[in-house]
């Protein structure tokens, strides 16, 4: 319903297809935008190819993002609001602490395996000195996405240490350990030189990673 039709009024079905039709437009030039900034980075991503792929005019991906710092934050948002709703999920899922860390560590490398594209693009900020420094709303929207993936840990550890099911601990600064740790091994996987390195399957060390770092947050047993 338009503002000026009156309550009850039926919708304009002319004006239904038009939103349908812009919504459609702006989904493709965020599938577009996605693949060649995961491809060519920041810096080097052309606009007019991710036109082109989305098979509309630069000036009308120009009507839908105000630049390409504008189009790569919102390409950031409409991934990480997927991401941050199935952490919940998972964080949500019941449990004791340490199990609930432990579907939450799962989670969390089942979605960087079915969506690298996204997790290269989000860690761009860590690849400053070498792509060259991002626009502040980038680097403020990956800042607000970190913060929220961390509140979600660090609730997650503060109830597990209220119920007594881990130690006491500074539960913010844990979080950052357990996400550093995380992300670190994920990376071991960037380059051949690191894989070698690692001798063995990153499902594997990843697990035997988390594993560790949440065995020595359970209390010890009498």
């Amino acid at each position: 319903m338009t503002e000026s039709q009156p309550p009850g009024a039926a919708a304009d079905p002319r004006e239904e297809s038009r939103e349908e039709r812009k919504a459609q437009s702006r989904r493709r030039i965020l599938d577009s935008a996605r693949e060649v900034f995961f491809r060519d980075g920041f810096m080097a991503a052309n606009l007019d190819e991710v036109a082109e792929k989305a098979g509309v005019a630069k000036g009308t991906l120009y009507r839908y993002f105000d630049s390409k710092a504008d189009l790569y934050v919102a390409v950031l948002a409409d991934n990480g609001k997927v991401f941050t709703e199935r952490m919940r999920e998972a964080a949500a899922s019941g449990g004791t602490a340490p199990e609930t860390l432990e579907k939450l560590s799962r989670f969390y490398l089942d979605h960087w395996l079915s969506h690298q594209d996204y997790f290269q693009i989000f860690w761009a900020i860590d690849n400053q000195s070498v792509i060259g420094e991002l626009p502040g709303s980038v680097v403020d929207e990956v800042s607000r996405l970190w913060e929220e993936s961390l509140s979600i840990l660090d609730e997650v550890l503060a109830r597990g240490v209220a119920r007594g099911e881990l130690i006491e601990c500074d539960t913010w600064r844990t979080s950052n350990i357990l996400w550093t740790v995380a992300n670190a091994v994920i990376q071991s996987d960037s380059t051949d030189a690191r894989r070698r390195l690692r001798r063995g399957a990153l499902e594997d060390m990843y697990e035997q990673t988390l594993a560790l770092v949440i065995a020595g947050l359970k209390p010890p047993k009498p």
